[in-house]
């Protein structure tokens, strides 16, 4: 059991992903680049279970064959190959017509491939069974020594070509779209790990043809990287399917607006800040009451609010070139931060103001703050100029100039 685990630990977390996806797979089954994502899942799935040694050796055992094993994972594994090039072509696009009919001769090639690999071993003779160096042990017999380079040469067109062609798209792609990039890293570090895997395999079979005996790259270091290969590419596949899901987006700015939140949570009102949530609350009403609490602390801060550090802070992002929208946002952050330095400050408070002060500023009622030297205001105060607040809490917490209006206000 012990030599299968760095092929059945990744097995079982590619079948963890598939029932994971399995509603979505099945909602969308009618979109062909749903069918390839399922096809390769299960694909993975039986590659990394079924060439595990013990599981070698049970599929040998139940069919009563040596090396029933061989052409099955051989198989699969060419399987695996083809489907990860639909797969890509799936996912380029192009002209349906033109898609369609690189889809069928992918699958016409390598299903011919697994055939033959069939054929090629029930052809040849491998009396001796062999858990992990059947490639090498069996390198010069006839039939089955084209069984083995066969699958090696269907693999290697597949991995390199699927390397190659996601390395191509990731250059082109535009940096805003962070799945589809992200998942298109993956895809080819695992693709450059199968050709590690592949490396691997066809220097110690080379090494059996001129006589030498390095057949530890092909029982030891191959395996892990096939291993490490099968998950990248597989969950490289997902990401950009999970990315794209309203659940991931409203994750990412539930996350992305954890600066904000944090800085203005003591200002909120409690009221607002003591919504209940569980455990299992779902990520959208998490990002809801984030959201609220945020602009709660806002409102509260309004009377700190100052136009003038708002309108240096906005010179400052345009005198470095940042665009317009941006350096609004730099500027809303910046006065934001000034009034949570200011406030703080001016009250000597350590923390944030406490659950009865954030309720009174909320309300508009005079919390009997000693203001010190920087007096609240009476006039209407200026309000923030509608950035998003994703966009705000981004700058907010990664502008040099919002760092430089905040120290300068807590300075004064």
């Amino acid at each position: 059991m012990k030599s299968g685990l760095i092929l059945y630990v990744p097995g079982a977390l590619l079948i963890l992903i598939l029932l994971v996806k399995a509603p979505t797979l099945r909602r969308r089954w009618d979109q062909p680049p749903m069918r390839a994502v399922c096809a390769l899942l299960v694909m993975g799935c039986l590659v990394l279970i079924l060439a595990a040694p013990p599981t070698i050796a049970a599929v040998n055992r139940f069919t009563g064959v040596a090396n029933f094993s061989a052409p099955l994972v051989f198989g699969l594994i060419t399987a695996f190959s083809g489907s990860c090039v639909v797969l890509v072509l799936q996912w380029g696009g192009g002209p349906p017509a033109v898609v369609r009919r690189a889809t069928r001769l992918t699958v016409a090639v390598y299903g011919g491939v697994t055939a033959a690999i069939v054929v090629l071993f029930a052809m040849g003779e491998a009396p001796v069974e062999r858990l992990r160096d059947l490639d090498t042990y069996y390198a010069d017999t006839p039939w089955i020594r084209e069984m083995i380079v066969c699958y090696l040469l269907a693999h290697t067109v597949g991995s390199s070509a699927l390397t190659v062609l996601t390395g191509r798209w990731l250059r082109r792609t535009h940096p805003s779209l962070r799945p589809l990039r992200t998942g298109l890293a993956l895809i080819m570090t695992g693709g450059l790990l199968d050709l590690g895997y592949l490396v691997a395999k066809w220097t110690a079979l080379g090494a059996r043809w001129s006589g030498r005996d390095w057949d530890g790259l092909s029982t030891d270091a191959a395996p892990p990287l096939a291993a490490g290969a099968a998950l990248m590419v597989a969950t490289g596949f997902i990401v950009p399917l999970v990315g794209g899901s309203a659940t991931w987006r409203d994750f990412s700015e539930y996350r992305g607006l954890h600066p904000l939140w944090k800085a203005l949570r003591g200002y909120a009102a409690s009221s607002v800040r003591t919504v209940p949530l569980t455990w299992w609350s779902p990520v959208g009403i998490r990002l809801i009451h984030r959201e609220s609490v945020i602009d709660d602390g806002i409102l509260a801060l309004a009377r700190w609010f100052d136009p003038a550090v708002r309108r240096a802070a906005y010179e400052a992002a345009r005198g470095q070139g940042i665009s317009e929208a941006r350096a609004e946002a730099v500027a809303d952050a910046a006065m934001l931060a000034a009034a949570c330095g200011r406030r703080t400050a001016a009250t000597g408070a350590a923390a944030p103001a406490p659950a009865a002060e954030a309720d009174a500023a909320a309300t508009g009622t005079d919390p009997g703050l000693d203001t010190g030297s920087v007096p609240l205001r009476d006039s209407e105060p200026p309000r923030l100029s509608g950035q998003p607040l994703t966009a705000l809490a981004r700058e907010f917490r990664a502008s040099p100039i919002v760092a430089a209006a905040r120290a300068a206000a807590v300075r004064a």
